[in-house]
């Protein structure tokens, strides 16, 4: 999931920083970690802005709440499968059409490589590499051809909006379809 630019909130997983299998004492220690760099007792008084503060404070309260769910096995169990049912409604969403890579036009921009495709509307649904990493995907360009790659190297798909208008598309990140 991907913050801001598909308006899909973070994950407890993200906010942890930990993947979706983890087991408890990778949970445990990412919370104690971002816990004990958040807290505000630990942190410097310093002359920062109030809103800094108060993004350290909304930042500390989510690792909170994160960690209140996926420490105990019940109600982690109950938001996995919540979390998987917000999925497969996103998932169902009107979709104007599905895509491959070898669809999309690919860029390098700075150090991250950007994929396109032109929506009927003239704008586009675009990605790029360092959002596809925070799916677990490596996404790699050696000379022309583009080719993506996770550790289970099981299939997965993102759904892109358009920049300007309300139409979707699916882009399928299949591992046989590297090009």
């Amino acid at each position: 999931m991907i913050l801001d630019k598909f308006d899909i909130e973070e994950t407890h997983y993200e906010v942890l920083n930990v993947k979706e299998d983890a087991d408890y004492e990778e949970i445990r220690a990412s919370y104690r970690s971002a816990a004990l760099s958040l807290h505000p007792d630990k942190l410097l008084k310093t002359f920062d802005t109030t809103s800094s503060n108060q993004t350290t404070t909304d930042r500390f309260l989510k690792v909170q709440k994160a960690w209140e769910i996926l420490s105990d096995s019940s109600s982690r169990l109950f938001y996995d499968k919540e979390l998987q049912s917000s999925r497969r409604d996103v998932m169902a969403a009107e979709v104007a059409e599905d895509l491959t890579l070898q669809d999309m036009s690919a860029e390098d921009a700075d150090e991250v490589l950007e994929l396109f495709y032109q929506c009927r509307c003239g704008d586009y649904f675009s990605l790029d590499s360092s959002e596809l990493l925070k799916m677990g995907y490596s996404l790699l360009r050696d000379g022309r051809s583009i080719s993506i790659s996770n550790g289970d190297t099981l299939p997965g798909s993102v759904i892109l909006p358009c920049g300007s208008c309300s139409l979707k598309a699916r882009l399928v990140l299949n591992m046989d379809n590297n090009h």
